[in-house]
C-alpha cells in the first residue's frame, strides 16, 4: 500500500471527526490505518467508481466510500485525492452519512487498553505481620 501514496501525505478527516487536515510520513498514516482496523473484529470499505480528471500537472480523483465496522457503525461519504507522479499525494474525506455509534473512532483505542489488562486483578489487600 506505501507504493500508493507520495512521502510525506496530505489527509484531511475534517468532515468526520473535525480536527485539522494533517500531512504525515507515509509510514505514519499507515501505522494509524493499521491499528485503528486492527480494533475491529471485521469490517469492509468498497470505494468506487473511481472518477479521474486533469491533466499531466494537476489530476483529481473522486471515489465513493462506503465502509461497514462489525461494530455497526456506517460511513458514507467520497474522497478527492490530488495526485502526482500517479501516487496519493493528498486526500480528503467529505462525510454525508454516518450511522451507528458515533464514537466510532475511539473504539479501536478502548479495545487495545482493555486487551492490556489482566482477565482478573487480585483484591488490594493490606501487608500482614508488618507494623
Amino acid at each position: 500500500m506505501r507504493e500508493c501514496f507520495t512521502d510525506p501525505v496530505g489527509t484531511n478527516y475534517t468532515s468526520l471527526g473535525g480536527g485539522q487536515p494533517e500531512t504525515k510520513p507515509v509510514d505514519d498514516l499507515i501505522a494509524e490505518w493499521t491499528e485503528f482496523a486492527s480494533g475491529f473484529g471485521a469490517t469492509q470499505h468498497l470505494t468506487g467508481p473511481l472518477l479521474v480528471s486533469g491533466d499531466h500537472v494537476q489530476t483529481h480523483v473522486t471515489a465513493h466510500h462506503w465502509p461497514r465496522h462489525r461494530a455497526g457503525v456506517v460511513v458514507h461519504g467520497h474522497y478527492i485525492a490530488q495526485l502526482a507522479g500517479g501516487k496519493i499525494a493528498e486526500f480528503t474525506l467529505h462525510t454525508f452519512y454516518v450511522g451507528g455509534d458515533p464514537s466510532l473512532p475511539t473504539i479501536p483505542a478502548q479495545r487495545a487498553v482493555t486487551a492490556l489488562k489482566p482477565a482478573h486483578s487480585p483484591p488490594n489487600r493490606p501487608a500482614v505481620g508488618r507494623p
